[in-house]
Protein backbone atom coordinates (compact mmCIF):
# COMPACT_ATOMS: atom_id res chain seq x y z
CA UNK A 1 0.00 0.00 0.00
CA UNK A 2 2.92 2.04 0.91
CA UNK A 3 4.78 1.74 -2.54
CA UNK A 4 1.22 2.49 -4.35
CA UNK A 5 1.05 5.77 -2.61
CA UNK A 6 4.36 6.81 -3.45
CA UNK A 7 3.84 5.78 -7.12
CA UNK A 8 0.85 7.92 -7.27
CA UNK A 9 3.06 10.95 -5.51
CA UNK A 10 5.64 10.72 -8.24
CA UNK A 11 3.75 10.29 -11.01
CA UNK A 12 1.79 14.05 -9.73
CA UNK A 13 4.86 15.47 -9.63
CA UNK A 14 5.89 14.57 -12.71
CA UNK A 15 2.58 16.11 -13.93
CA UNK A 16 2.82 18.99 -12.15
CA UNK A 17 6.64 19.64 -13.43
CA UNK A 18 5.52 18.48 -17.49
CA UNK A 19 2.10 21.07 -17.38
CA UNK A 20 4.87 23.61 -16.28
CA UNK A 21 5.91 24.13 -19.94
CA UNK A 22 2.50 24.54 -21.66
CA UNK A 23 1.91 28.03 -21.16
CA UNK A 24 -1.52 30.05 -22.53
CA UNK A 25 -0.56 32.60 -25.23
CA UNK A 26 -0.38 36.07 -22.49
CA UNK A 27 -2.75 38.87 -23.15
CA UNK A 28 0.20 41.58 -23.79
CA UNK A 29 -0.45 44.35 -26.62
CA UNK A 30 1.51 47.69 -26.55
CA UNK A 31 -0.59 50.29 -27.39
CA UNK A 32 -1.76 52.70 -28.25
CA UNK A 33 -4.86 51.01 -28.64
CA UNK A 34 -7.08 53.08 -31.53
CA UNK A 35 -10.38 52.08 -30.25
CA UNK A 36 -9.84 52.53 -26.41
CA UNK A 37 -13.13 53.53 -24.74
CA UNK A 38 -11.00 56.94 -23.91
CA UNK A 39 -10.58 57.99 -27.77
CA UNK A 40 -14.42 58.35 -27.42
CA UNK A 41 -15.12 59.15 -23.90
CA UNK A 42 -12.51 61.10 -21.95
CA UNK A 43 -12.04 60.02 -18.60
CA UNK A 44 -10.29 62.24 -15.85
CA UNK A 45 -6.87 60.83 -14.18
CA UNK A 46 -9.17 59.70 -10.95
CA UNK A 47 -11.28 57.63 -13.14
CA UNK A 48 -8.69 56.20 -15.62
CA UNK A 49 -6.60 55.51 -12.61
CA UNK A 50 -9.69 53.64 -11.25
CA UNK A 51 -10.51 51.68 -14.05
CA UNK A 52 -6.50 50.53 -14.89
CA UNK A 53 -5.96 49.18 -11.65
CA UNK A 54 -9.84 47.37 -10.92
CA UNK A 55 -10.91 46.55 -14.56
CA UNK A 56 -8.11 46.71 -16.92
CA UNK A 57 -6.44 43.42 -16.16
CA UNK A 58 -8.92 41.30 -17.23
CA UNK A 59 -10.80 44.18 -19.86
CA UNK A 60 -8.28 45.04 -22.05
CA UNK A 61 -5.96 43.80 -24.27
CA UNK A 62 -2.82 44.31 -22.11
CA UNK A 63 -2.90 42.14 -18.65
CA UNK A 64 -0.07 42.92 -16.00
CA UNK A 65 0.65 39.16 -15.15
CA UNK A 66 2.01 38.74 -11.44
CA UNK A 67 4.14 36.03 -10.51
CA UNK A 68 2.44 33.40 -9.70
CA UNK A 69 0.40 32.98 -13.52
CA UNK A 70 4.03 31.68 -14.62
CA UNK A 71 2.93 28.41 -12.43
CA UNK A 72 0.56 25.77 -13.88
CA UNK A 73 -2.65 25.24 -13.58
CA UNK A 74 -3.04 29.11 -12.26
CA UNK A 75 -1.80 30.26 -15.51
CA UNK A 76 -4.86 28.44 -17.31
CA UNK A 77 -7.05 29.63 -14.68
CA UNK A 78 -6.25 33.23 -15.30
CA UNK A 79 -5.89 33.30 -19.03
CA UNK A 80 -10.18 31.54 -18.22
CA UNK A 81 -10.93 34.62 -16.11
CA UNK A 82 -9.01 37.48 -18.76
CA UNK A 83 -10.83 35.64 -21.70
CA UNK A 84 -14.53 35.57 -19.99
CA UNK A 85 -13.89 39.52 -18.82
CA UNK A 86 -12.49 40.32 -22.64
CA UNK A 87 -15.46 38.67 -23.69
CA UNK A 88 -18.25 40.68 -21.86
CA UNK A 89 -16.29 43.71 -21.84
CA UNK A 90 -12.80 45.08 -23.53
CA UNK A 91 -11.99 48.78 -23.01
CA UNK A 92 -9.59 48.13 -25.45
CA UNK A 93 -12.02 47.55 -28.28
CA UNK A 94 -15.10 49.58 -27.06
CA UNK A 95 -15.44 51.71 -30.49
CA UNK A 96 -15.83 48.97 -32.23
CA UNK A 97 -19.33 47.95 -30.24
CA UNK A 98 -22.37 49.55 -31.87
CA UNK A 99 -23.96 52.70 -29.77
CA UNK A 100 -26.53 50.11 -28.28
CA UNK A 101 -24.16 48.21 -26.84
CA UNK A 102 -21.71 50.83 -25.61
CA UNK A 103 -25.07 52.44 -23.99
CA UNK A 104 -25.65 48.55 -22.50
CA UNK A 105 -21.89 48.27 -21.12
CA UNK A 106 -21.74 51.78 -19.88
CA UNK A 107 -25.14 51.06 -17.77
CA UNK A 108 -23.70 47.28 -16.32
CA UNK A 109 -19.91 49.62 -15.57
CA UNK A 110 -22.28 51.91 -13.45
CA UNK A 111 -24.30 48.70 -12.23
CA UNK A 112 -21.26 46.75 -11.36
CA UNK A 113 -19.85 49.57 -9.37
CA UNK A 114 -23.03 50.36 -7.60
CA UNK A 115 -23.81 46.80 -6.78
CA UNK A 116 -20.16 45.92 -6.00
CA UNK A 117 -20.08 42.67 -8.12
CA UNK A 118 -16.66 44.00 -9.81
CA UNK A 119 -14.02 43.46 -9.79
CA UNK A 120 -14.43 40.17 -8.51
CA UNK A 121 -14.00 39.34 -5.03
CA UNK A 122 -11.16 36.65 -6.27
CA UNK A 123 -9.43 39.55 -7.91
CA UNK A 124 -9.54 41.81 -4.78
CA UNK A 125 -8.46 39.07 -2.34
CA UNK A 126 -4.78 39.71 -3.93
CA UNK A 127 -5.21 42.73 -5.51
CA UNK A 128 -6.45 44.84 -2.72
CA UNK A 129 -5.31 48.18 -4.30
CA UNK A 130 -8.41 46.97 -6.76
CA UNK A 131 -10.92 47.45 -4.24
CA UNK A 132 -12.57 51.21 -5.13
CA UNK A 133 -13.04 53.81 -2.59
CA UNK A 134 -16.72 55.32 -2.23
CA UNK A 135 -14.58 58.55 -4.01
CA UNK A 136 -13.65 56.59 -7.27
CA UNK A 137 -17.26 54.74 -7.20
CA UNK A 138 -18.66 57.98 -7.13
CA UNK A 139 -16.06 59.46 -9.67
CA UNK A 140 -17.15 56.81 -12.46
CA UNK A 141 -20.82 56.80 -11.89
CA UNK A 142 -20.42 60.49 -12.99
CA UNK A 143 -18.14 59.62 -15.71
CA UNK A 144 -20.56 56.93 -16.88
CA UNK A 145 -24.12 59.41 -16.53
CA UNK A 146 -21.46 61.87 -18.93
CA UNK A 147 -20.37 59.25 -21.23
CA UNK A 148 -23.98 58.25 -21.71
CA UNK A 149 -25.15 61.77 -22.62
CA UNK A 150 -23.11 61.83 -25.31
CA UNK A 151 -24.52 58.96 -27.15
CA UNK A 152 -27.81 59.14 -29.12
CA UNK A 153 -30.67 58.89 -27.03
CA UNK A 154 -31.97 55.07 -27.44
CA UNK A 155 -34.64 53.70 -29.14
CA UNK A 156 -37.93 52.75 -26.88
CA UNK A 157 -37.55 48.64 -26.59
CA UNK A 158 -41.60 48.80 -27.50
CA UNK A 159 -41.61 49.79 -30.48
CA UNK A 160 -42.71 47.44 -33.74
CA UNK A 161 -40.14 46.93 -36.40
CA UNK A 162 -42.15 48.67 -38.72
CA UNK A 163 -42.13 51.75 -36.65
CA UNK A 164 -37.89 51.50 -36.47
CA UNK A 165 -38.69 51.30 -40.05
CA UNK A 166 -40.00 54.49 -40.78
CA UNK A 167 -37.59 56.40 -38.41
CA UNK A 168 -34.85 55.55 -40.48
Amino acid sequence: MHAMIKKILYALAALLVIIQFIKPARNQSAGPFPNDINTKFAMSDEVKTAMQIACYDCHSNNTEYPWYSNIQPVAWWLQNHVNDGKKHLNFSEFTTYTEKRQRKKLQEIEESVTEGWMPLESYTWIHKNAILTAEQKAAIKKWVTESLAQLPAAEPENRSDEQKKETR
